[in-house]
């Protein structure tokens, strides 16, 4: 008798939904290039770092934290091809007894002339801009002694000059990505298939059959489990809702620590969306009905609070909230087949931006040779969708009577 111990994790391209939204997901992944540069380019900057005499022997540790630490990288907010990365910069000994900007202040100086189109000292970091729309932001950090390793303090100061408001902030961004990552185990099958499918993308097909064997040896960037590729489209349906909004949106980290609690494998895509997103909108009910801001703190440092600064009020949660409640209603309306194609087309479109849908759809009637755009497609009457995949599977027959639709190309209209 076989017994399984790892979990495989489903193929989200053998499910017509799952794999829309995997085809979405991979729109918005940091690609294979730059990929490549973003870890040449953080190891390169500290480098220079220790080249400078500030900085010089006072490198203790220089490490990725939040979405680059979990695989989880999307495009920036507002953006389809902006990539925000996140360094920590942990100082030694020299640092110590400096006020929270003097350190801030040492960090831009010493980068001022880093070959980089613009150098720009913010709250809790320095910022790095590049000409193919990197961003890296490197945070500086003093180790917290007798403290879980690398539990440290971040700076916060918004500078010019120095304010009350100035102060040291806990963080253990290296120890939270331990926890979400003995919470999210690999899903090999998944792993493996969604892996070839980025290199594929992007024209690296001869690499991806090579490769495809390593994946669980390769830890930068490569989305190994359904809860971190459910994690990426729910950030990227925050962006979305949130791209003209001036204030502080729900941060990627707090989004994170639910994936991290809801992480469930062998769960389909669409399933994972849903349950990640109503953990969510749960909490937000439960300390909303009793007047209180959500509070969410790192797991393994009480005092890192990963909503010490959003919500900044019930109203602010609540409405996320109900952003969450009408995308998981149209998640679930997908999975029932109680919408038809073209409503779920816009439908997606609206919840994740209009390219990277397109994008996605673009991709997948390439895969299948126009088989839907040249033919007439059938679905249920509530619109279950019967579509041609890679492995034949057609999307869940709410209603077993079909009906022939009018020629269409499923995927909706052009942009």
């Amino acid at each position: 008798m076989n017994i399984q111990l790892v979990p495989t994790g489903l193929n989200p391209f053998d499910d017509p939904l799952d794999r829309i939204l995997a085809e979405i997901a991979l729109s918005v992944q940091l690609p294979p290039s730059l990929h490549d540069k973003a870890k040449s380019r953080y190891q390169a900057v500290r480098r220079y770092l220790e080249a400078t005499t500030a900085f010089f022997d006072q490198i203790e540790h220089f490490y990725p934290q939040g979405s680059m630490a979990i695989d989880a990288t999307i495009s920036t907010r507002g953006t389809d091809d902006e990539y925000d990365l996140d360094i920590i910069s942990q100082l030694g000994g020299r640092f110590r007894g400096m006020a929270p900007l003097e350190i801030l202040t040492e960090l831009e100086a010493a980068l001022a002339d880093y070959p980089v189109q613009r150098v720009l000292r913010q709250t809790r970091c320095v910022t790095l801009f590049y000409a193919d729309k990197m961003h890296l932001d490197v945070t500086p950090s003093l180790r917290v002694i007798g403290t879980l390793d690398r539990e440290s303090l971040i700076t916060h100061a918004q500078g010019p000059r120095r304010s009350a408001d100035d102060r040291f902030v806990d963080m253990n961004a290296y120890g939270f990505a331990q926890w979400y990552a003995s919470r999210t185990p690999l899903e090999l099958r998944m792993a493996k298939e969604f892996h070839r499918r980025w290199l594929d993308h992007a024209g690296l097909a001869a690499r991806a059959d090579a490769d495809v064997d390593d994946v669980p040896d390769q830890c930068d960037f490569i989305v190994k489990n359904t809860a971190t590729l459910a994690l990426q489209l729910l950030k990227r349906f925050r962006n979305i809702r949130y791209a003209s909004y001036t204030g502080r949106i729900p941060p990627s980290v707090m989004l994170s620590y639910y994936a991290g609690l809801a992480a469930q494998p062998n769960m389909s895509l669409s399933a994972m969306l849903v349950r990640l997103a109503s953990w969510i909108i749960r909490d937000i009910e439960q300390a909303s009905l009793y007047r209180r801001l959500l509070h969410v703190a790192n797991p393994i440092c009480e005092a890192d609070v990963f909503t010490d600064r959003w919500p900044e009020s019930i109203a602010q949660q609540d409405e996320f909230a109900g952003h969450l409640r009408e995308f998981t209603r149209s998640i679930e309306a997908m999975r029932k087949g109680e919408m038809f194609p073209d409503k779920m087309m816009d439908t997606l479109r609206g919840n994740f931006g209009d390219r990277v849908v397109t994008r996605a759809a673009d991709q997948i009637a390439t895969e299948i040779g126009g088989g839907i755009q040249q033919s007439r497609q059938l679905y249920t009457r509530r619109g279950g969708l019967l579509l041609p995949s890679a492995a034949a599977v057609a999307a869940p027959i709410v209603n077993p009577a079909v009906s022939v639709a009018r020629p269409h190309t499923f995927f909706g209209r052009k942009i």
